[in-house]
């Protein structure tokens, strides 16, 4: 079992949980984990590499307790095939959780990558930090509504480590404890004055020099952006399970193979790279960055497998979405629709809407959070985020 080298695994017996919570947790789970990954090869942290490790062990558990529930759900053939598509979901976040944890391990094994790689992650990864809540904080023992972080720094808790404990997506009403060790993102303009008043320690951003070699750059600009279409197909993979929507299954296949098809770009790069390092060895640590990366996106794609094969979800997964505020939607642009033609402003073309632009693919291209200056054309996909009333109305919009 992944987790802790050397570690025994945790010994588990069967208790009555809602799997419908356990798959939130995995979903949340997953998500943290790429995020923490990513960003412990960034800022060569071994205090966050740790925290994915600690992240994939708990992950390990949940992955066991959801399968030790659906085998007890499963009591006809008809719930059988029901359950399926959950099972792959489990096995999936899984997979995911083993190639974050084999990317922080690029950190603890002092693998290194070159400092091309480090030049590069910047502008793919948004600036996280990890910090341990130091006594006298201001924080400690108030609420973060109290706090009102988010608002006043756009600095958002991610997950709070407290124990043994994860709360992932804290709340409103998420009190603050000393020595909870925070997980932060936000803007870097603001997350190092956050970063101290939570610690009471100061916060030293890294300096990523610049890439020397070129065919270096372009493996790493193709590492980026597999970084970051994997990320979108974790995404996507699991809007098409709990949603049950084909489409967004198609687009996930479409997905995986574009990630195929850079990463023989990336190692035929990589491999002239070598040819004019000074120390080819350097280059490892993007070989381990590309197979895990690789992974996250064929997981996605097992996570999409009942779906695709039109198995019907199970109602436990129904639940789960009635309980979400959001939702993953695909759209077409039609030939002459209000779409047609729109520049994408806000996140979308008209921001009452609410909707948040993902992605467009057009044709075999994918655009990743699109800037406000794309124009929409005729036969564009887009997939975005938001609520189920702005789903449907941008939907008409695109028809």
């Amino acid at each position: 079992m992944a987790g802790f080298e050397g570690e025994a695994p945790e010994a588990l017996d069967y208790e009555p949980i809602s799997v419908k919570d356990l798959l939130v947790e995995m979903k949340d789970t997953s998500e943290l984990l790429i995020d923490l990954a990513y960003s412990a090869v960034l800022h060569g942290s071994e205090d966050v590499a740790w925290e994915v490790l600690a992240l994939e062990e708990k992950m390990d558990v949940l992955q066991m307790r959801a399968r030790m529930s659906l085998m007890m759900a499963a009591r006809n053939p008809d719930e059988v095939e029901a359950l399926a598509p959950v099972l792959g979901l489990a096995a999936g976040a899984d997979r995911i959780s083993d190639a974050a944890g084999d990317i922080a391990k690029i950190v603890l094994e002092d693998i290194g990558l070159p400092e091309a790689m480090r030049a590069a992650l910047p502008e793919a990864v948004e600036t996280l930090v990890r910090g341990t809540v130091d006594a006298q904080s201001p924080y400690v023992d108030r609420t973060l509504l109290d706090i009102n972080l988010e608002s006043e720094t756009g600095v958002r808790v991610l997950a709070i480590h407290r124990g043994d404990d994860w709360i992932l997506n804290p709340g409103p009403e998420t009190v603050i404890r000393a020595d909870d060790r925070l997980i932060l993102r936000g803007p870097e303009q603001t997350i190092d004055a956050v970063y101290e008043r939570a610690t009471d320690e100061p916060y030293e951003a890294p300096d990523p020099p610049e890439p020397e070699v070129d065919d270096l750059e372009r493996a790493v600009d193709s590492i980026v952006l597999m970084k970051n279409l994997s990320e979108l197909a974790v995404d996507l993979a699991y809007g098409s399970i709990l949603f049950d929507n084909h489409d967004l299954a198609e687009e996930v296949r479409n997905l995986e193979v574009e990630v195929d098809a850079l990463r023989s770009r990336f190692e035929a790069w990589l491999l002239q790279a070598a040819a004019d390092a000074d120390d080819p060895v350097a280059l490892r640590g993007l070989i381990h960055l590309g197979v895990s990366t690789e992974v996250i996106s064929d997981a996605a794609l097992d996570i999409t497998e009942g779906v695709l094969r039109g198995l019907s979800v199970h109602p436990v997964v129904e639940l789960a979405v009635q309980e979400s505020d959001e939702i993953i939607t695909r759209v077409v642009v039609g030939e002459g629709s209000r779409l047609d033609g729109e520049q994408v402003a806000d996140g979308v073309p008209e921001p009452e809407i609410g909707l948040n632009v993902l992605a467009i693919r057009r044709g075999d291209d994918w655009l990743l959070a699109p800037d406000a200056d794309v124009t929409l054309q005729a036969g564009d996909v887009i997939i975005s985020k938001g609520t189920r009333t702005s789903a449907g109305e941008f939907e008409a919009l695109a028809t």
